[in-house]
């Protein structure tokens, strides 16, 4: 059976100007905090070292805002995935995060499937998460992690 190994990137996040947050739909006010990173393209290979799925403009971006009367931070990463000549078997695995302080671990997140329905075609995918307060403060890095899967020829 041919499988998609597991496969890491880091992202560095840094502080960052409110501007372009209006696609979000953040509630912005003077005190709104923003991290971000971005990291242009990473390929996911099979067990036989070819590329079988690809992913592109990687954008994740951290805010911590007001809304309601209260503070609340959230983790909201954009990309785009290709599915190259190869489907999974069954849902896919999708993709999750780490993120980090430092190398401190603060907290590991699941996506879930990736919208990727067909082969050979580019996909958005969008995956929003409240993350506690203090993990937003001390955040300032995030490990995109993309899933072993079963794969099949398309």
């Amino acid at each position: 059976m041919t499988s998609l190994i597991k496969s890491v990137a880091t992202i560095a996040l840094a502080p960052a100007k409110t501007t372009g947050l209006n696609p979000l739909g953040a509630p912005l006010d003077a005190e709104t905090q923003v991290k971000k990173g971005k990291l242009q393209e990473f390929m996911q290979t099979l067990d036989t070292g070819a590329i079988a799925r690809r992913y592109q403009n990687i954008r994740a971006t951290a805010i911590k805002t007001a809304e309601a009367g209260r503070a609340f931070s959230k983790l909201i990463v954009q990309f785009e995935a290709f599915g190259d000549d190869w489907s999974s078997i069954g849902v896919n695995t999708g993709v999750g995060y780490a993120l980090y302080a430092g190398d401190k671990l603060l907290l590991e997140l699941q996506h879930g499937p990736l919208f990727l329905p067909y082969s050979r075609f580019w996909y958005e995918n969008q995956f929003e998460q409240t993350i506690p307060n203090e993990v937003f403060a001390e955040l300032t890095s995030l490990e995109f992690i993309a899933n072993p899967d079963e794969m099949q020829p398309a």
